[in-house]
């Protein structure tokens, strides 16, 4: 098993930045392929950002492409998801998630989860 936390949300005006942490403990971290997600009011979770074990694969939802970067660390354990140009629409809370399988874009590939960080972006 491996445990997630997550770190960083906060209040910011839009068009500014904010960098989200997710610290793992339990098995080990570069084992897994890693995500985010997210999820607004009243709107289901969705797919954010995924990196593979190593770093050399990314992957991003069409709405973030370009705006968000997906980044890990494996020596420390951690993942992160450095966010610029925030908008409104991007006010949600924010997961990660570890998965095994190759498949990383996919939801429902993804076994184990943090509690999540909440963004949330003024106009």
């Amino acid at each position: 098993q491996v445990q997630l936390v997550e770190s960083g949300g906060g209040l910011v005006q839009a068009g500014n930045s904010l960098r989200l942490s997710c610290a793992a403990s339990g098995r080990t971290f570069s084992s897994y392929a890693m995500g985010w997600f997210r999820q607004a009011p009243g709107k289901a979770r969705e797919f954010v950002a995924a990196i593979n074990w190593n770093g050399d694969s990314t992957y991003y939802a069409d709405s973030v492409k370009g705006r968000f970067t997906i980044s890990r660390y494996n020596a420390k354990n951690t993942l992160f998801l450095q966010m610029n140009s925030l908008k409104p629409e991007d006010t949600a809370v924010y997961y990660c998630a570890a998965t095994s399988s190759p498949s990383i874009a996919t939801m429902a590939n993804y076994d184990y989860w943090g509690q999540g960080t909440q963004v949330t972006v003024s106009s």
